[in-house]
């Protein structure tokens, strides 16, 4: 590394997070973009030119010439699985989008061969980083809610370009799952409903705490519907209710009718905004990173949500009740 300044190379060019990595990047002290890799020669030179980087179409060619200290992967999410590996192999720390990949058996491979070489491997979960998910956190951690009884997540938009027949499960749902375990612990089992073409699911859990819990998925919504993501926690002392991720936090005693809410300022625009909740993450990650220390939130946990979608998936396909075992 240069200093404390580290040396990411982006691979993936896209118009939404591919671009959002760069920029985050290229404009953070800690950091500096060294390198994009696109799939087609003209979108990464059009990317290349407006970050002044160089830009390449070869996964190899860009690690043998610029040697990043970091390589961030954000590629559409049917195309994970090779070009991580490649960059495993290679001897390389890595942060990938979500999901990690749709196979479990893929999932397990980039995770041992990452093992074997102890590189490290993060995923980017983001919305662990909203502030109203945070204040959540903290209201867990400090007892205020009392013992969960039960948990409910909620989100849905229009679909994506993956053709996976459970998309919206495993590359959306995914920080649902994520999520619901992050605050409550640990799944025990799984109940699933699912439309004919998987579009919508709803799935029934249970936490090995004993409370239960909801999460509903659509593709077959909007994202542009007010109040598209609403994220629940009951306990038998206090509620707590998070709106669009980073739109309101609302906590409210049991038997009182007065609420404490937190919502953005009018000179806070960094914690309601969505994509800032990656930035918020890049400011845990690279310390991480440059101290040697663990992701923090490492790779196993996009092996983990997958672990579930797939246990989701089984139980919608048998019509029965499935354990969840980490």
């Amino acid at each position: 590394m240069s200093g404390q300044q580290v040396r990411v190379a982006v691979v993936g060019t896209g118009p939404w997070w591919g671009r959002q990595h760069a920029i985050a990047f290229s404009t953070r002290t800690d950091a500096r973009l060294c390198a994009v890799v696109g799939r087609t020669r003209a979108r990464t030179e059009e990317r290349a030119a407006e970050f002044g980087v160089p830009g390449y179409v070869d996964v190899d060619d860009m690690l043998a010439r610029e040697k990043p200290d970091l390589v961030a992967v954000c590629l559409p999410n049917e195309g994970h699985f090779e070009p991580t590996l490649r960059i495993i192999r290679a001897g390389f720390p890595l942060l990938v989008e979500k999901p990690l990949v749709f196979d479990l058996d893929q999932a397990d491979q980039l995770l041992t061969e990452a093992a074997g070489r102890e590189l490290f491997f993060a995923i980017n979960f983001n919305h662990r980083y909203a502030k109203p998910v945070q204040l959540a956190r903290e209201a867990v951690d400090a007892g205020v809610l009392g013992r969960l009884t039960f948990a409910t997540w909620r989100f849905g938009g229009e679909p994506g370009t993956s053709a996976h027949r459970y998309a919206n499960l495993i590359e959306t749902q995914c920080h649902g799952l994520d999520m619901l375990e992050h605050l409550c612990g640990p799944v025990s089992s799984v109940m699933a409903q699912m439309t004919d073409a998987c579009s919508t699911l709803s799935v029934a859990l249970r936490f090995e705490n004993g409370a239960v819990g909801s999460l509903l998925g659509t593709y077959d919504s909007s994202y542009s519907y007010p109040d598209t993501h609403r994220l629940e926690l009951n306990g038998l002392d206090g509620r707590v209710v998070v709106e669009d991720t980073v739109r309101r936090y609302t906590y409210t005693p049991a038997g009182h009718e007065i609420s404490s809410v937190w919502q953005a300022g009018y000179f806070n625009d960094r914690e309601r905004d969505f994509h800032a909740t990656f930035d918020r993450y890049l400011d845990a990650l690279l310390p991480a990173f440059v101290a040697g220390e663990p992701p923090p939130v490492p790779a196993t946990a996009g092996r983990r949500a997958l672990q579930l979608g797939h246990r989701i998936i089984e139980s919608f396909e048998t019509g029965t009740r499935v354990d969840a075992p980490r």
